[in-house]
Parts: structure tokens; sequence; C-alpha cells
């Protein structure tokens, strides 16, 4: 007899934790919790490498000590998905950081880059990232030489997505009197 339901047992955070503690999990596995799914993350190229070290050094001077920068470092979104996105400005909380990764509530901006892993971005990323009203995303679609903000999310999408002029220093929807200089995109 053949279900046509099928229940998957989704892993909390802590179950994640632990698989990382008995060593289940490797140290330096890129991977990350996504609706109880653990999910490997695609390798990064040097294209990939570059542009999030470059975006996250002028976020860096942009925002100065008004946010914190964290390049891909988790961000606890629920009991369900611990995400890792490419760059996440985050408000400024002091030492609260060192007990806690940053929650919804504390996301001002996340940037994911993607290359390979667009579709994935699109698809499962930016749904989830809107059911969970983080205000702003940028996705920098390597392959399209492109970058998007996505914002306004309402019922698990966002409701704007506009091409960003990587001619024109950019303004975070969060932090209205900081821009960011994405000249370099295009190069």
């Amino acid at each position: 007899m053949r279900s046509e339901h099928i229940v998957r047992h989704r892993l909390t955070v802590s179950d994640y934790y632990r698989m990382a503690e008995v060593g289940i999990l490797k140290p330096d596995a890129r991977v990350e919790l996504i609706e109880g799914e653990i999910i490997d993350m695609a390798p990064m190229g040097s294209r990939h490498a570059y542009v999030v070290a470059e975006l996250t050094r002028r976020m860096i001077a942009a925002v100065g000590f008004h946010a914190e920068v964290r390049c891909q470092l988790p961000m606890r979104l629920d009991d369900y998905s611990e995400p890792e996105p490419d760059i996440a400005v985050v408000k400024a909380r002091g030492q609260h950081y060192a007990s806690v990764h940053p929650s919804r509530e504390d996301v001002l901006l996340l940037i994911e880059v993607s290359d390979s892993s667009i579709a994935f971005d699109r698809s499962v990323k930016l749904p989830l990232y809107a059911r969970h009203d983080i205000p702003e995303v940028w996705t920098a679609d390597l392959s399209a030489n492109q970058m998007y903000a996505h914002s306004d999310p309402r019922d698990g999408f966002y409701q704007k997505t506009k091409a960003l002029k990587i001619s024109t220093p950019q303004p975070v929807l969060l932090l209205p009197d900081m821009t960011i200089d994405l000249s370099f995109f295009a190069a």
C-alpha cells in the first residue's frame, strides 16, 4: 500500500547542535538547518568569496557602530531553522550575541550571494525569510551579474522586488542614513 502523505522527521536546532557535539556533523561541515532539514551549502567559488568579502568590508564601513555585520554566521529563526546567510546586518547589541545568535527581531538586512544556489535561494530561503518577517533581503545573482532587493514580507513572500542599480549607492531600508556603493559588483 502506497501512502500519498509522507511525514518527515524534522530536526530541531537542539538536535542539530547535539549532532555536532557527538561528531555526526564534522566541525568543518558546510551545512545549515532549514525547516528541520540539514542542507549542504554549495562550495564557494572565487567570485562568490570576493563578493562576500567586498560586501562585508563595505557594509562594516557604512554602518560603523550603528549596527553589526556578521559574515556567514548562524541566525536563529525558530526551533527548526538556523540559516547562515552570507551577510547579516543586525542591531548592535554589544555582548548580547556572546550568549545567543541573532534572531529575526535583530535583523536589519540579509544578503545571499548566489551562483549555483540561486534556485534554492529563490525558492526556499527567500520564502523562509519572508515567513519570519525579515524586513529586507538582497540577493546577488552572480550568473546574471545582478543584485535584487526584496522587501515587504507578507504571507511567506516578498511583495516588492527591485533590481539594484549597481552604478548608484544603494540605501538600506532600516538604515536610511546609510548607502552602500555596489559599483565593484559590475567589475
